[in-house]
């Protein structure tokens, strides 16, 4: 991540892979330039839903000098600053990961209630919305309560993270 100006930076993904927080030592030959693809058809894709921080501005402006862009030109793309939230806003159409760990302790997943019976990777009888503190670096997101959002973004903005979600889920 490079910072452009006051309200501009420019994420450049790359071929490194990275899982809880360890950057793995082998990289994976085009994926920065896949997930710089696929970033940009959803930011496309969902804009009508919900505004995104894909910014308008051109590569050419930001990395003038030929010689620097081509280095990064299917890899790069420059967002406008936002102030992160304070949680994931996650949504799950079926039953894995923590999810499925929550549901088998507890028999509901971020306190939601869940029928009984429901086995590994079902699908729910409806999409759920289930966030997750946003934990500092090297400390692992933990699943929270919808009542936990509130606590931490306030009802109003709790309810659109919610009901956006869900939207674009």
């Amino acid at each position: 991540i490079y910072d452009i100006d006051k309200d501009h930076m420019l994420i450049i993904t790359t071929d490194r892979i990275s899982a809880f927080d360890v950057v793995m030592p082998n990289a994976i030959t085009g994926k920065g330039s896949i997930l710089n693809d696929v970033t940009s058809f959803w930011m496309n894709k969902l804009a009508h839903i919900i505004p995104n921080q894909l910014s308008d501005m051109k590569l050419e402006d930001v990395l003038p000098d030929a010689a620097e862009r081509v280095e990064v030109e299917n890899h790069a793309m420059s967002v406008k600053k936002l102030k992160a939230l304070p949680i994931e806003a996650i949504v799950r159409g079926y039953l894995i990961g923590s999810g499925w760990k929550d549901y088998r302790a507890t028999g509901a997943v971020c306190g939601i209630k869940l029928p009984e019976g429901l086995q590994l990777a079902d699908k729910l009888p409806e999409a759920i919305y289930t966030p997750s503190s946003k934990a500092a670096v090297g400390e692992h997101d933990e699943n929270i309560d919808f009542a936990a959002t509130e606590k931490l973004v306030g009802e109003d903005i709790a309810a659109q993270i919610r009901d956006v979600s869900l939207a674009l889920y």
